[in-house]
């Protein structure tokens, strides 16, 4: 079962595009006039909740610059689960194949395993304002999913996937009523569910380039036995074309002297 290494770097993947969702999002800070006095693109990381909460909480040493609190708002995402989807399990048959490196072989992927992968996302602000801007351009894109398109193989550019992802529920806390000498934090937890399927090695499948067809007459031969009247021979022209041409295929027929087709 194992021994063959292979590494499609699925998790990898999903983590990337994932972040690339949310890594455009700003904040506008406006005046009493309503007009418009700051921009803030929203910092975004990979990285657990706790280890953020405990930098944003962290007091800033006035003797040395290495312990500055972090700047708000900004946002951070991590995997939380992993687990098997039985409901999208297809057929083990269910494979397909892909031209290979030579013209006698092709590359066979078999089907795929689906997992569902949770993602946290959270994000960190010091007013509702600014929490609340960034939760709202966030939820009308999820209704209650949205799909992305992934290359699930390197070296297979046009081999392509639709990856949903779903929204499963939105979580508020707000430490107001901490001491007075504790920075004040807004988090707001949105829990997502990718539905990501996994592949394994990559084989090799010989290519049929040879097919032979026998056409018989039903009945004509002896004791009422069917009687071989033709034989088709089908090869691709020229022989060493690529497996994935569809077009240039030389037919050769070999008919028996013995069927007489004019009195048929």
């Amino acid at each position: 079962m194992f021994g063959t290494h292979f590494y499609h770097q699925k998790l990898r993947k999903s983590v990337a595009v994932f972040g690339a969702l949310f890594n455009n999002l700003y904040v506008i800070r406006t005046n009493a006039s309503n007009q418009v006095i700051s921009q803030v693109k929203v910092p975004l990381s990979y990285g657990p909740q706790r280890k953020f909460l405990d930098r944003i909480r962290e007091n800033p040493d006035l003797d040395t610059d290495t312990k500055v609190a972090i700047k708000l708002p900004r946002m951070s995402f991590e995997i939380t689960s992993i687990q098997y989807d039985a409901s999208r399990q297809l057929q083990k048959s269910n494979n397909f194949t892909q031209g290979g490196t030579g013209y006698g072989n092709r590359n066979k992927f078999y089907s795929f395993v689906p997992y569902n992968v949770g993602f946290q996302l959270s994000i960190y602000a010091k007013n509702q304002d600014d929490a609340l801007q960034i939760v709202e351009q966030i939820l009308p894109t999820f209704n209650p999913q949205y799909s992305l398109t992934m290359k699930p193989f390197a070296d297979y550019p046009d081999i392509k996937e639709d990856i949903p992802i779903a929204l499963i529920g939105v979580d508020f806390t707000d430490d107001y009523e901490s001491p007075l000498e504790t920075r004040r934090t807004i988090i707001y937890t949105l829990t997502f569910d990718m539905r990501v399927n996994f592949y394994g090695a990559i084989a090799d499948s010989k290519v049929v380039r040879t097919a032979l067809t026998n056409i018989y007459e039903i009945n004509r031969g002896l004791l009422d036995s069917d009687l071989q009247v033709a034989k088709f021979r089908t090869r691709p022209d020229p022989f060493s074309i690529s497996a994935d041409s569809d077009f240039g295929f030389n037919d050769s027929a070999d008919y028996n002297s013995l069927f007489d087709f004019d009195s048929a």
